[in-house]
């Protein structure tokens, strides 16, 4: 038997249930104009999934109460499956307030079909609680409700069946999670295969992550491959976020075969409805296979970049952009990536020299400026920074006890931060005023995870577009951009110079001087620091330096690290240095800093839940340091 089904791959309003519900309807009207009997829509497609703690609000709950009704309703001569929030309004969950369901809803001829479950719908048996997702802070699983009904999830989890023209079809309903059970000791898709399942259907909100496709494929392909049962997976599109991460849903839907074969996709990132043909009981010719393609690349940080930048912009009502751009690679990009996105009108760049900058960096700036064709402007900083120094020294602070004046001297490094902060603080946020816009924070991951910016510097604006991806794929997302248009945006030059800030004498490109961070180690090493599954301290990082494997162990260059450290003194003091600014001032820093675009397995914000404390080194990495230097060090 060939079953036909719609795929409703929505662009999801986070908590806007009544622009959710219209397009939903709009989608049902046309599966049914062309008689198409089931349609599948994903995970909370009524309310959305990362809406914080909006949950709290009975009254938001009944409204989606209400618009969940009304696809109820509209699913005369179509099978309708999808998701909404479901309330129990005579319990309470584990928060003391109303009990709440993360539910999939299946609806027929105006009716939600039951069977012999609690309740007229399914609900998530699996409920994520790590990088952002933060599921049981709300909502009531499976595991809890068995527990309650003092039964088991075993006999608690069962299929849907659907009535097709005759042809009972049997659905097996998963929630996003309940996909990936390898870690949990719960397996919904085998408990319910047991009891005889026609289709898999996985509703999801799943957020885009650099290579996460790709891996969901091999998961759900051996999935249907060892059920022996095509598994429908549908996912939603556009950007929602938990105030400090937003996340991009690139969709991504598709169908995998008895076999495991993928047989229909639907595009990244396409607010789309789709048919896909599933055969049901294997009675058919299969279907020929697809191929999808790895999604690790540039490409797809690209694309995933740009898509949330216009959605953020939307979501926003934002639709003009002052960028400050220096004649370095992070301002470059950012610069070329809202030139792909909004009239190049729109768009005002600022280079903002002052005695520090080379007339080489100006005319990179100006260059880029032309490239693109947008607004551009030059505003000095020099008078205005040498006027707040002078108004720091040359005022006087009065001792109220002793009636004594004291005088502040401003240094090289104060002044630096001056530099940055009347970029941002003064220039830049007056230009985006006047203009009528915002402006961008130009930070990368890289920056970010150890402080290299400065409070209400450079490290303000709106948005952090690039603050997900470390200074080496800042330069590979650069080479990309110019590859894909007529000729290259972004000048040869920049990919060349060192990167500096050109706050100082110290950071003289012409001398090859500039940021004091070594990119092509310590990218990775701040990666293991931050990204890891199993998060690197300096512990590990020394131990795997005595053994020899750091290098491997932090896919970084063979060879480097003793080419960088000649000595076990250099490599300790940088690693200590750098851990201490990680877990220590950087964290206030990061909590401070704007919204982040996350593209990869663990983004700064909400995704890296930290907290403001005293760096800590571990009671081993103080043996190692001793076994390595052969030195006596005090226990701390």
């Amino acid at each position: 038997m060939l079953l036909s089904i719609a795929i409703g791959q929505l662009e999801i309003i986070p908590g806007r249930p009544d622009l959710n519900t219209k397009a939903m309807l709009a989608m049902i009207q046309q599966a049914r104009n062309s008689h198409i009997p089931v349609i599948v829509f994903p995970e909370l497609s009524i309310p959305g999934y990362l809406i914080g703690d909006l949950w709290e609000q009975q009254a938001f709950l009944r409204d989606c109460e209400s618009f969940g009704r009304q696809i109820i309703q509209a699913s005369q001569d179509i099978c309708v499956v999808f998701g909404n929030i479901a309330v129990d309004w005579e319990k309470i969950g584990d928060d003391g307030r109303v009990r709440k369901y993360n539910a999939c809803f299946t609806a027929q001829n105006g009716k939600l079909i039951q069977g012999n479950y609690p309740y007229p719908f399914r609900i998530k048996t699996l409920q994520p609680n790590y990088r952002e997702f933060d599921e049981s802070r709300h909502f009531y699983d499976c595991r809890k409700l068995a527990i309650d009904l003092g039964t088991t999830i075993d006999s608690l989890l069962e299929p849907v069946e659907i009535n097709l023209a005759g042809n009972i079809i049997r659905l097996g309903c998963l929630l996003c999670e309940d996909g990936w059970s390898d870690d949990y000791s719960v397996k919904p898709i085998g408990v319910l295969a047991k009891k005889g399942v026609d289709l898999f259907v996985n509703i999801s909100s799943s957020p885009f992550t650099l290579g996460k496709n790709s891996k969901r494929n091999r998961v759900f392909s051996k999935q249907a491959r060892e059920t022996s049962t095509p598994i429908i997976y549908v996912n939603n599109v556009g950007i929602q976020n938990n105030g400090k991460t937003v996340y991009v849903f690139d969709g991504c839907s598709c169908l995998y075969d008895c076999s495991g074969n993928i047989t229909a996709n639907c595009q990244p990132f396409t607010d789309t409805l789709q048919y896909f043909s599933v055969n049901i009981y294997q009675d058919m010719p299969a279907q020929p296979p697809i191929k999808i393609a790895e999604d690790d690349t540039i490409a797809n940080i690209y694309q995933a970049i740009i898509y949330g930048i216009s959605k953020f912009l939307s979501a926003t009502a934002i639709n003009k952009i002052v960028i400050g751009v220096s004649g370095g690679i992070d301002s470059a990009v950012c610069a070329a990536l809202f030139s792909d996105i909004l009239p190049r009108d729109q768009i005002l760049l600022a280079n903002m020299p002052s005695k520090f900058n080379s007339g080489l960096t100006r005319n990179l700036a100006e260059q880029l400026a032309k490239n693109l064709g947008c607004l551009y402007t030059v505003i000095p900083i020099e008078e205005s920074v040498n006027y707040t120094i002078r108004q720091i020294e040359d005022t006087p602070i009065l001792n109220q006890h002793t009636q004594q004046t004291l005088s502040l001297h401003i240094s090289s490094f104060n002044c630096e931060n001056i530099q940055a902060r009347d970029r941002s603080a003064r220039i830049l946020a007056a230009l985006a005023s006047a203009f009528g816009g915002a402006f961008t924070c130009n930070a990368n991951k890289s920056e970010l995870s150890v402080g290299y910016s400065t409070f209400y510097g450079d490290l303000a604006g709106f948005l952090a577009p690039l603050a997900d991806l470390w200074k080496h794929q800042v330069y590979e997302l650069a080479r990309y951009i110019n590859n894909i248009h007529p000729r290259p945006l972004i000048p040869a030059e920049v990919f060349q110079i060192p990167p500096s800030a050109e706050l100082s004498v110290e950071q003289d490109i012409h001398s090859g001087k500039g940021d004091p961070l070594i990119y092509d180690y310590h990218d990775y090493l701040f990666r293991a620091f931050m990204e890891y599954w199993n998060r690197v301290t300096p512990e590990e990082i020394l131990s795997w330096y005595l053994q020899g494997t750091l290098e491997e162990n932090l896919h970084c260059q063979p060879g480097l690290i003793k080419k960088i450290f000649p000595t076990a003194d250099l490599f300790i003091f940088d690693l200590e240095r750098w851990w201490i600014q990680y877990s220590g001032l950087a964290v206030a820093k990061r909590i401070q800093a704007p919204p982040v675009l996350a593209v990869s397995r663990r983004a700064y914000g909400f995704d890296h839940r930290e907290s403001q404390r005293i760096p800590y080194f571990s009671l081993k990495y103080y043996e190692l340091k001793k076994l390595l230097l052969n030195k006596n060090y005090p226990d701390k």
